[in-house]
């Protein structure tokens, strides 16, 4: 097994951590020298880069995205992989296949469909989708960690009851960890990761209802923040860009990292690699 998919199932034992998600080699980079242990992509954060809306990049982009965020840093790095970007499980696993050969240690698949009249794929379906991503993984002998996440809070079906008889039954068919993003009561996040223990539960947090202390201590394993480090970034941008825009001043600017500051996140051995 790879070291990097060793490493970031022993993440998963015990304790509680954050998995920040950049959004290109840079900012990965920048996470892995503030310690954190591993790190996650985001498909919102990707598509932005590429001048598209999430849920608009292709799966031959991703794939891409996946091998140079993997090769580009020395942490564990989990993919999302959005609903596999194919609906029948045939499709997901070839998909999924593809994926665990970029170098990634772990893999996300969602049951959102993207169609607002049926926002997530039917249950049994949803289910079959996992089984074909876990018979992809176990074939290819990597042990890349698999994620089952159920869309329904953040797709418009905020129902903490199905959601959870969706995330019981991705454990059950193969999901190595469980996520629900959108869901923000801690009485809510209680429910989930009792209901599916001792599988580990992500928890995604993308603004101040809660702290790492609070998710650890209500039994969660693993934390990430989806797009929202990229929001952080593109809103310090705007917000510097309207200034010059509007009003022709570039006060916004005068709160900027200094030049060397920057240059010191990024090692000198890379200056010149290919990543």
């Amino acid at each position: 097994m790879n070291p990097q998919v060793s490493e970031f199932r022993r993440l998963h034992d015990a304790g509680c951590f954050v998995l920040p998600n950049p959004w290109d080699i840079g900012s990965a980079r920048v996470l892995v020298g503030l310690g954190f242990k591993a790190v996650a992509t985001t498909s919102a954060g990707l598509a932005w880069s590429l001048g598209r809306r999430d849920n608009e990049i292709s799966v031959e982009l991703s794939l891409s995205h996946l091998r140079a965020m993997a090769t580009a840093v020395d942490v564990p790095v989990n993919a999302d992989f959005e609903d596999g970007f194919a609906r029948d499980p045939l499709g997901v696993a070839a998909n999924v296949w593809a994926a665990v050969e970029t170098g990634i240690a772990g893999v996300s698949i969602e049951d959102s469909t993207g169609d607002q009249a049926a926002p997530l794929y039917d249950f049994a379906l949803a289910v079959e989708r996992v089984k074909a991503a876990r018979k992809a993984i176990d074939d290819s002998g990597t042990g890349v960690l698999l994620t089952g996440r159920s869309e329904g809070f953040i797709a418009g079906r905020p129902d903490l009851a199905e959601t959870i008889r969706r995330l019981v039954a991705y454990a059950e068919a193969g999901a190595d960890c469980l996520y629900a993003p959108g869901v923000r009561a801690m009485s809510d996040i209680s429910a989930i990761v009792n209901a599916v223990a001792p599988r580990p539960v992500n928890v995604l947090v993308g603004t101040d209802f809660t702290t790492v202390a609070q998710l650890a201590e209500a039994g969660v394993r693993r934390i990430s923040v989806g797009g929202a480090l990229a929001r952080a970034a593109w809103t310090g941008f705007l917000s510097a860009a309207r200034e010059i825009a509007t009003t022709g001043t570039f006060s916004e600017l005068a709160r900027n990292v200094p030049v060397p500051e920057m240059n010191k996140l990024f090692s000198p051995a890379r200056r010149h690699d290919q990543s």
